[in-house]
């Protein structure tokens, strides 16, 4: 085991005027009369026994050219204080001192005491150099075959646009919750440009920020979510000098989830007189929504697809991903095994994420009549096409029996909403008013939680049950009757709760 004693030293590049040999630490001039060192003359150094190789050669820590005895004697204490470090841990000495040779050799600075601490918590080699959050990324990404498309484009999507440009040249291990603030910092004051310049009076400012578009609270949390998602896996591994998820630390205003809110007569008419929308999830009221499914028959190959949304709460990639295979008209079910997803344009079929999400749903018998018609009138049109009919298999098809892009489908909900006249809503927002109709009629959460692929009954009830303006009444009439002395009507008591 070396000794951790070490020197410092004073040298120059004087030569002997007879032999021609440096003179080094017995150059006269490097001291004055009085025995002092000659600030003028010279510069300091610092040696240290290292432990030996692995391969049992002796090495030492050199270093010349200092400016000052003080900061040899710092550089030197700090070698020794890594070297400590290992407990005298032989193993442990060798890697230390193997990284003061490895940064001596590059010219670069040392470790500090506190950094190669960490990474000898963590059980990390502490030789090797952590990489950049930025090729962490890359690799982590790149080791996670089983992930699901959709997934796998979302994170990559959130490594790109704004964790690798804001993040991606510092060191993993020195990555800090105040820098991934910053990244956030940055976004906000980003989407306020993008706001204000859309807002200006000059043509060419609103033209700079065409297509540009403004960052979300919730897409800040999912931004948030992936990255620590790839830190709690760096924490996991051995070979990673990090025992802190970051992430978790930075802060972000909460995102509560998205209520539905019901256009009422009031809120259509605001709508009507000042083009307000007053929440971003808005559903139809069983009326708008009968408005509209009427208006949509003329719309042959487009009705059967949204009635089936309307009823029983598809997502839109469920109903478009649908095969006559999975559906049993003649029992009335429909299995949901299979979705359309979108990523960017193009289209990836595939199953439902969660297990909750790969279910049997029960068709009632007007939605089977609507389907058995559909099904009659596509294969008259599969006939009548001959060859250039393309078997899908699916159970909503195009006029060639090609299945239905998404976004198509969602453009043609739109349209057809405009032309009946009805107040806007997403497509998606068939669901959230399938599932409003199905509570609000008195279905059993679980059963309306299990149809709409829930994991949770919690989740059914606090996203998606709402409100109708004829139950909140009845609610409001039975509380009251409560009050009066009345008898409250059979029923009453399991109404939906005023939100």
């Amino acid at each position: 085991m070396a000794s951790h004693q070490g020197r410092v030293f004073k040298r120059c590049g004087c030569r002997d005027e007879n032999s021609g040999r440096a003179l080094g630490v017995r150059c006269p001039k490097l001291r004055r009369q009085g025995g002092a060192f000659n600030p003028r003359h010279g510069d300091w150094g610092y040696q240290l026994e290292l432990p030996r190789t692995s391969g049992g050669k002796r090495r030492q820590a050199r270093r010349t050219g200092l400016e000052s005895q003080e900061q040899a004697w710092e550089a030197l204490d700090h070698l020794k204080a890594l070297l400590d470090l290992a407990q005298g841990e032989q193993e442990v000495e060798v890697q230390i001192a193997d990284l003061i040779q490895n940064a001596l050799k590059a010219r670069t600075c040392f470790p500090s005491v506190e950094e190669v601490r960490k990474r000898l918590g963590t059980g990390a080699d502490v030789r090797k150099e952590a990489p950049t959050v930025g090729a962490y990324l890359k690799g982590w990404l790149a080791a996670k075959p089983d992930l699901a498309e959709g997934t796998r484009t979302s994170y990559a999507g959130h490594i790109r646009k704004y964790l690798v440009p804001h993040l991606g040249k510092i060191r993993l291990d020195r990555l800090k919750s105040s820098q991934v603030e910053a990244m956030f910092e940055w976004i906000e004051a980003n989407n306020e440009r993008i706001l204000e310049a859309r807002e200006s009076d000059d043509a060419k400012v609103r033209a700079s920020v065409r297509g540009q578009r403004v960052v979300s609270l919730s897409t800040k949390h999912r931004i948030r979510a992936t990255l620590r998602s790839a830190l709690s896996d760096a924490v996991r591994s051995p070979e990673e000098p990090v025992n802190v998820n970051v992430a978790s630390h930075a802060r972000l205003p909460s995102s509560p989830r998205k209520r539905p809110l019901v256009w009422t007569p009031g809120r259509v008419e605001r709508w009507e007189n000042e083009g307000t929308i007053p929440g971003e999830v808005m559903v139809w009221t069983p009326e708008q929504t009968r408005t509209f499914l009427e208006h949509s028959r003329k719309y042959v190959w487009l009705h059967p697809l949204f009635h089936l949304i309307a009823v029983k709460g598809l997502r839109r990639g469920e109903a478009v991903g649908l095969p006559w295979a999975h559906t049993r008209l003649t029992d009335a079910e429909a299995d949901i095994r299979t979705q359309v997803v979108q990523l960017s344009w193009t289209t990836l079929t595939t199953t439902p994420k969660s297990e909750a999400g790969q279910r049997t749903i029960t068709l009632d018998a007007d939605t089977v009549k609507v389907l058995r018609g559909w099904k009659k009138f596509q294969n008259q049109a599969r006939l009548k096409a001959g060859p250039e009919w393309v078997d899908s298999g699916l159970v909503f098809t195009r006029q060639n029996g090609e299945g239905w892009h998404p976004s198509h489908v969602s453009d043609w909900f739109s349209r057809i909403a405009r032309a009946a006249g009805l107040p806007p809503i997403t497509l998606h927002g068939l669901r959230h008013g399938a599932a409003s109709m199905a509570l609000a009629a008195g279905t059993d959460v679980k059963v309306v939680s299990a149809e709409l692929g829930h994991s949770t009954t919690h989740f059914t009830q606090d996203t998606y049950q709402t409100v109708f303006p004829d139950v909140a009444k009845a609610a409001a009439e039975a509380t009251a009757a409560l009050l009066r002395g009345a008898s409250v009507p059979a029923g009453a008591g399991g109404l939906v709760p005023v939100r």
